[in-house]
């Protein structure tokens, strides 16, 4: 058995040969994620759609892996407008509902191409 494994879904496949997250013992590293719709493949054009899609990537990811949004350590936003960041806190809010208990976060500047509007990454530690 591999020590590392790739975890890949269905819902947000890649084009290039690489995986969706990366997990090494408890370790879980994501690639970046994205609000594509899985039936289309297509970034819708609201931020509000984006945020709903990209929180729903990461959930099931880490599920994939064998973890849980309660697993979660840290998630590194990248937003073309960091003003508008209550549309994603009212997602992130229900992806961590317990103010004792959510990962920390840090939001940057990006420059996308098309109509995206965010993208994540996040660190989850897993069960053993």
């Amino acid at each position: 058995m591999n020590r590392r494994q790739s975890i890949y879904i269905d819902a947000f496949p890649h084009e290039n040969p690489i995986p969706a997250a990366c997990r090494i013992g408890s370790m879980l590293y994501s690639g970046v994620i994205y609000g594509r719709d899985a039936a289309t493949q297509q970034v819708p054009a609201s931020l509000d759609q984006q945020c709903e899609l990209m929180f729903q990537h990461l959930k099931a990811i880490v599920e994939a892996a064998g973890g849980s949004l309660e697993d979660v350590i840290k998630v590194t936003l990248w937003m073309k407008d960091k003003s508008q960041r209550n549309i994603v806190n009212h997602y992130w809010k229900e992806a961590f509902p317990d103010k004792a208990s959510r990962p920390a976060r840090h939001a940057l500047s990006g420059e996308f191409s098309g109509n995206m509007l965010v993208q994540c990454d996040f660190i989850a530690v897993l069960p053993g």
